[in-house]
């Protein structure tokens, strides 16, 4: 692989997500109270403080997160060849290993998700360095790159070889143990962003779309492919595309609808509690009050995911299915968001007691799904996990939304509801409520009298005095 200019931290933006939750699971392995279990490890005669092994690596992922061997090892090996973890010793290759072989974690500084630059010149000063400390004695790929860039950057040179030196001469001066701990973590970050040949990037192939790639290099330009593309282009031109009109009239109309009920545009009432000490905007607004606002029960109006994501609106709505003899619709749609919000220890009992209680046959609170969607059910339900249920709960979210959801704006209760609503009073305000006002003085100021006239300034003073006329000019 030539050594060429790398985009900002070869970091696309459709791999930043995975890199984040990576990032989340290497803080949580660091936990001192129920992270990897680390400590001092000897190599040779060299004390590495806080080093792990592979099966410390292993076993923890398994406990955390409850996975089979073969998975926990697969995600260790991701942590390892993301440069999230590095070996001790002569890292040549990034690859996990269950036997008695040290790893540490990568200080933040090398993580894969910094946007700073894997430039030339610091892999120049890299391989420079290297070659100065092992005598030329460098792997066949870094010869190469070595070659290619000093032809590249022969003008600057100079610079590379005394940035190297430099850095060697500043090295020697620290403790062996941390000498080995530099030079293993930049080793394992040039492996990450300058790979050795045969060795996939995982800077140029990231996991969400391997697959994707791999699929379209494979596809030679033959019938099969013009086919595929020709059904492509269809696909394209028979998607419905909205006209940018329509999408402004959209946003104008949303904002209109929006807009009272936006605290920034339009104000709180009866105050504002960020400028104000009254915090009765906050009482009204809780998440569970008696007698909710009128802007409130509005809202609810807007849309059926408004209505559930408030726990007051989401009440009501239970108290009106079940008038109708359908609550259990909402209840299976709430012991879906408990399995998809839950621990991951209790997926497997919160997924089978969902279905025990609405989706078995004679089941107590049954709701009608139909058959496609209870066959995907069941076959997940032999594996469950957290998104096991999700085509059986959009199925019954927009029974309720097209259905049961339109009755409950037009039904007496949501009626009763807007006219029982709680309208806020404003309190009284000043015209400028941030006007400022000036401090009274114990005395006046020097500057606060004219000048020109010396005696009645003297005369202003004594009046204004706190010892009335005891004062003197």
């Amino acid at each position: 692989m030539a050594a060429g200019p790398a985009h900002p931290g070869g970091r696309s933006c459709a791999q930043m997500p995975h890199l984040g939750k990576m990032e989340r699971m290497v803080l949580s392995m660091q936990d001192p109270d129920q992270g990897v279990k680390m400590r001092s490890q000897r190599l040779l005669i060299t004390v590495l403080p806080h080093a792990v092994t592979g099966n410390d690596i292993v076993e923890w992922l398994i406990q955390k997160y409850c996975i089979s061997e073969e998975e926990a090892l697969h995600l260790g090996l991701l942590l390892l060849r993301h440069g999230y973890l590095y070996p001790l010793g002569a890292p040549c290759s990034l690859v996990l290993q269950l036997d008695g072989t040290l790893y540490r974690f990568q200080t933040p500084y090398f993580w894969t998700s910094t946007l700073w630059l894997a430039t030339e010149l610091d892999y120049a000063i890299y391989l420079a360095k290297k070659n100065i400390r092992k005598q030329g004695a460098l792997a066949n790929h870094e010869k190469e790159h070595y070659d290619q860039l000093h032809r590249k950057i022969s003008h600057m040179w100079d610079l590379v070889v005394m940035q190297a030196r430099e850095q060697l001469r500043a090295a020697k001066q620290r403790r062996k143990g941390d000498r080995l701990v530099i030079a293993c973590q930049e080793q394992t970050y040039w492996l990450v962003n300058r790979p050795p040949p045969g060795v996939t990037s995982v800077l140029e192939q990231g996991p969400e779309r391997g697959a994707c790639i791999v699929r379209r290099v494979q596809m030679t330009k033959n019938m099969d492919f013009y086919k595929w593309e020709i059904q492509y282009c269809r696909k394209a031109l028979g998607r419905i595309r909205v006209k940018s009109s329509v999408c402004l009239e959209a946003y104008l109309k949303f904002s209109s609808q929006h807009g009272p009920h936006d605290p920034i545009m339009s104000g709180c009432l009866p105050s504002n509690p960020w400028i104000t000490d009254n915090d009765t905007y906050w009482a009204m607004n809780a998440s569970s009050v008696a007698v909710p606002t009128k802007l409130r029960v509005e809202r609810w109006g807007f849309s059926f995911r408004e209505l559930l994501e408030d726990p007051v609106g989401q009440a009501h709505f239970m108290d009106f299915l079940r008038k109708e003899f359908s609550a259990e619709n909402l209840s299976f749609w709430e012991a879906c968001e408990e399995l998809r919000h839950g621990g991951q220890a209790q997926v497997p009992a919160l997924a089978d007691s969902v279905y025990q209680q609405f989706l078995a046959p004679g089941a107590a609170r049954w709701v009608n799904i139909d058959s496609q969607t209870m066959e995907l059910t069941l076959e997940g339900l032999g594996r469950p996990h957290r998104s096991v249920l999700d085509d059986a709960q959009m199925h019954i979210y927009m029974l309720m939304k097209k259905d049961s959801y339109p009755r409950f704006l037009k039904s007496d209760m949501y009626k009763a509801l807007l006219a029982e609503a709680v309208i806020p009073p404003e309190t009284k305000r000043r015209v400028f409520p941030f006007v400022w006002k000036p401090r009274r003085l114990s005395s006046p100021r020097p500057a606060s009298f004219p000048a020109s006239d010396s005696a009645s300034g003297d005369t202003a003073a004594a009046a204004r005095s706190p010892g009335g006329g005891e004062g003197e000019a």
